[in-house]
């Protein structure tokens, strides 16, 4: 129950400072014990740390959505910035600094990519592009991505755009069997 009390006496210190109406010797006591004024903005911060120590780590800051880094659910923590970044609502300072990391905003759209870019460096290895289904290229399921890709071609699913570019390599939709 103290800490309670202690807590919330801090947040009342913490909204007296924003209003600036906190005694600066007070505020200067509590800045030597530690105190953090904007403790959203310290969270940020701490994931923003976390995920700079993935990307020299890891070589890349797409963090999986699962991803726990130090305690803290960093890919849980991502995902949300991706979702305010398309709601309008993450602050153009942070999405910049996100963006010097390399973070992807369109996961989706950067997977579809980097499978079609595989896709063509197949086709232009192999004179074709009809990829069989069991096929695995630079670690990627390329045979399955494809046949998901006709799939949703067949149910009238997939973007126009993606269908002319997969129909610019060459990709045959109705497989003879």
């Amino acid at each position: 129950e103290e800490g309670h009390t202690i807590g919330r006496w801090l947040n009342e210190q913490r909204q007296q400072k924003k209003k600036g109406k906190l005694d600066a010797s007070l505020t200067k006591r509590l800045e030597y014990l530690g105190v953090v004024w904007d403790v959203h903005f310290e969270q940020w911060e701490t994931n923003y740390r976390l995920l700079i120590k993935y990307l020299v780590r890891e070589g890349h800051s797409n963090v999986p959505k699962s991803r726990v880094e130090d305690g803290r659910m960093l890919g849980t923590w991502l995902n949300t910035q991706r979702q305010q970044k398309k709601k309008g609502k993450l602050d153009e300072s942070l999405e910049k600094r996100l963006e010097d990391l390399g973070v992807v905003w369109n996961v989706l759209l950067d997977q579809w990519e980097s499978n079609y870019h595989l896709l063509i460096k197949f086709q232009q290895r192999e004179g074709h592009s009809n990829v069989p289904k069991s096929r695995i290229e630079d670690g990627i399921k390329l045979g399955a991505w494809l046949d998901k890709q006709r799939q949703q071609k067949k149910k009238g699913k997939l973007e126009t755009s993606f269908e002319r570019r997969l129909e610019d390599v060459g990709v045959v939709w109705e497989l003879s069997k």
